[in-house]
């Protein structure tokens, strides 16, 4: 492509509305362009870019032994209603209805639609396993998109859904999913990791995300500093709680804490760390009533974890400042365990507590010196915690971080969930109904594309890795206009690199070479070879590595090979 025809422009300025870095430079360097909250176009630089994540995984899901197939973004609201979702998915779920007021909805995913086509043309278990993708667009009512393309309502996805007779197919589709995927975001030249994962509103047994690693990602992750151990915080375990404390030191008192609620206001006022106080927080029962969750002053709750402790309502929801009054008979910012009016669960560090701080259940008052088993019962224990970092690896190697990453991909272990409730079933070898095994596998492949940019950037510009640049070559020249020499040694390598299938990008503009060399570092091309009068003469190009940094020279005779070994 030559950029003197481009009609797109870059922009030296970073937009306002722009909150992270790949929706800066997305808009910047005119890959995308707003249309309404959470849908952009993709403008012909950015789709090149979407177009290479996509045939690295076109070819890895048909090595993997997928087969393509393209369903409807518009599906009707009965196959939601069998599967329950249609009340269940929530306001996410664009619904609408057509002139015969029948209920449909844009697909935000195709759990439904795939097994419905399952039912249809699966018969026999000799037809299993077997594995269906497709690269499509979905649309999910976010209430605050935001971050561009990567948070944004419409966007690609790539889904797959497997069936299986048994588990043991299952695992193994699962297994080579994973694989495919391992494969997929090394070929693009990405730095991730595998994370276990909380199956959410998909559902299922087992899951993983594929998390990109980067400073400015929405997601914190645990990862092991001794081996390849890498969880959601959603998921990772805490320590049990082994049933050793401290021996009691303190006696039980009463001390007067004004207008004091906070941790970090009592941890002052009575000059005692976070790690000695504990903090009660009040959420909704499944029975109507209410639950008090105890856990360590400096942890923080973790709310999927929580809403699994059996007796809490799911999806877990914090009482009301009245509710906390009618089922404790206190109210919030003072509560603590001991003579508490409800049930009380406590994490396993708080249990691990001695001689520690509490809310005294009385306004402007707080405990200390409290001890399990002496000033209150021995505790109800689970884990209800975010894991830190240093928390013990629960592959039991090493010691836990916390990395920042960008979700990118998704697979899960479905189980029955759909094929059960949708009636779909295969014959078995007695000739009686199996219901099949369902497996999931997503990944956002315009996500890929923003979260590829938020690794691999600096102040000048985006960095792409070389599998997923829009070019892999940017020919720049200089005094194009006033050099006829210049025009024609460019125009012969353009036309020579691209029959030799490179990828080319020519700056055939007619701009001054600081112009051109900031649109470079900004377009983020990972080659960039320049022709100049004075390197013509000389019988050499300079070559420059995006990347790197590195420069130097490549001969005019004989370019095709030495850019070969460059790029190699």
């Amino acid at each position: 492509m030559r950029l003197s025809r481009y009609p797109v422009n870059t922009a030296k300025e970073t937009p306002a509305d722009a909150e992270v870095i790949s929706h800066q430079l997305m808009l910047r360097a005119g890959l995308i362009r707003r249309l309404a909250a959470g849908i952009y176009t993709f403008l012909p630089m950015g789709l090149r870019a979407v177009r290479k994540v996509e045939k690295i995984i076109r070819e890895e899901m048909d090595r993997a032994g997928a087969y393509e197939m393209l369903m409807p973004a518009v599906q009707p609201a009965e196959l939601w209603q069998e599967s329950a979702r249609w009340e269940q998915y929530g306001p996410e779920l664009l619904r609408f209805k057509d002139r015969h007021d029948r209920e449909f909805v844009i697909g935000p995913t195709a759990e439904e639609v795939i097994t419905d086509v399952a039912r249809r043309e699966l018969k026999s278990y000799r037809q299993l396993p077997v594995n269906f993708y497709q690269i499509q667009m979905k649309f999910r009512d976010e209430i605050r998109p935001r971050f561009g393309v990567m948070r944004g309502r419409e966007f690609l996805m790539k889904d797959a859904y497997s069936f299986h007779a048994d588990q043991e197919s299952l695992a193994e589709g699962y297994a080579a999913m994973k694989t495919a995927y391992t494969r997929m975001f090394e070929r693009m030249g990405l730095t991730f990791r595998a994370v276990r994962a909380d199956t959410g509103s998909i559902g299922g047994s087992a899951s993983e995300e594929f998390q990109v690693l980067a400073d400015s990602g929405e997601d914190a992750i645990a990862v092991s500093d001794a081996d390849d151990y890498a969880a959601n915080l959603e998921l990772a375990p805490t320590p049990v709680y082994d049933g050793k404390r401290p021996a009691a030191t303190q006696s039980l008192a009463t001390v007067p804490t004004p207008a004091t609620k906070t941790i970090a206001d009592v941890s002052k006022l009575l000059g005692v760390d976070a790690t000695r106080c504990v903090k009660t927080l009040i959420v909704e029962g499944s029975d109507g009533g209410v639950v008090a969750m105890v856990i360590r002053g400096d942890h923080e709750m973790n709310a999927v974890k929580a809403q699994k402790v059996a007796g809490v309502a799911s999806p877990l929801r914090m009482a009301t400042a009245q509710r906390v009054l009618a089922g404790t008979g206190t109210e919030p910012g003072f509560l603590g365990p001991v003579g508490l009016k409800c049930r009380i669960v406590v994490d396993h560090a708080a249990a691990a507590l001695a001689d520690f701080v509490c809310g005294a259940n009385a306004r402007d008052a707080h405990l200390t010196g409290v001890n399990w088993g002496r000033d209150l019962p021995e505790p109800e224990t689970a884990d209800l915690r975010n894991v830190v970092a240093g928390d013990p690896s629960p592959s039991g190697q090493g010691k836990l971080a916390i990395r920042r990453g960008i979700e990118v991909g998704h697979i899960f272990q479905l189980g029955r969930k759909y094929s059960e409730a949708m009636q779909a079933s295969v014959l078995d070898p007695a000739g009686k109904p199996l219901t099949p095994l369902m497996g999931c596998y997503g990944i956002g492949v315009t996500r890929v594309v923003a979260a590829a940019i938020e690794q691999n950037h600096d102040d000048k510009g985006i960095i792409w890795p070389d599998p997923i640049a829009p070019y892999t070559v940017l020919l720049v020249t200089l005094n194009h206009d006033r050099s006829e020499a210049v025009r024609n040694a460019a125009d012969s390598l353009y036309a020579e690199l691209g029959a030799a299938g490179i990828d080319v990008l020519y700056d055939d503009r007619d701009a001054r070479p600081g112009v051109k060399f900031a649109d470079a570092e900004l377009l983020g091309i990972p080659h960039c070879v320049i022709i100049g009068d004075r390197g013509l003469a000389a019988g050499q190009l300079e070559y420059r590595h995006r990347r790197t940094g590195a420069t130097g020279e490549l001969p005019v005779n004989g370019l095709l090979d030495a850019l070969r070994a460059r790029l190699a």
